[in-house]
């Protein structure tokens, strides 16, 4: 592995920043690099490559023992996928459920937007269905 590159340029190159590459370092994520005889770290291209899909994976929304184990997966090419195929599908079913809280939620907020007269707080649809949970379609529904 060729290194060389500074933190800096690693953090530059690959949008993670230099706080959290040393973080990556500490709970194993990334290869301790070597350091000059100064004491500052050196990376290698793999680095940033290492770094990118991490910061990909996290935007996806990953978790970092997921992210541990798609690294693993990844340094050993010559094995079977299924395992990453079992951690994208659970992902992919948490991004369908949260989207579909969300939809309830915009279809909740929407009716009380509309519910409302524009009149006075007393008569005011928002202020009646947060008051009471019962009134409330988002709630009952356990979303």
């Amino acid at each position: 592995m060729s290194h060389g590159i500074a933190i800096g340029k690693v953090s530059e190159a690959s949008g993670v920043k230099v706080t959290t590459v040393r973080f990556y370092e500490q709970i194993g994520l990334l290869p301790v690099p070597p350091r000059t005889e100064g004491g500052r770290r050196t990376y290698g291209r793999e680095d940033v490559e290492r770094l990118t899909f991490i910061r990909h994976s996290r935007e996806l929304g990953f978790e970092i023992d997921q992210i541990r184990t798609l690294l693993q997966l990844q340094d050993r090419p010559d094995q079977s996928c299924e395992e990453a195929d079992v951690i994208a599908k659970a992902r992919l079913c948490e991004v369908k459920e949260k989207i579909a809280s969300l939809l309830a939620l915009e279809s909740e907020l929407e009716r009380m937007v509309e519910g409302c007269s524009h009149g006075r707080v007393e008569t005011c649809q928002v202020i009646e269905i947060l008051a009471d949970h019962g009134k409330c379609r988002h709630h009952q529904h356990g979303l």
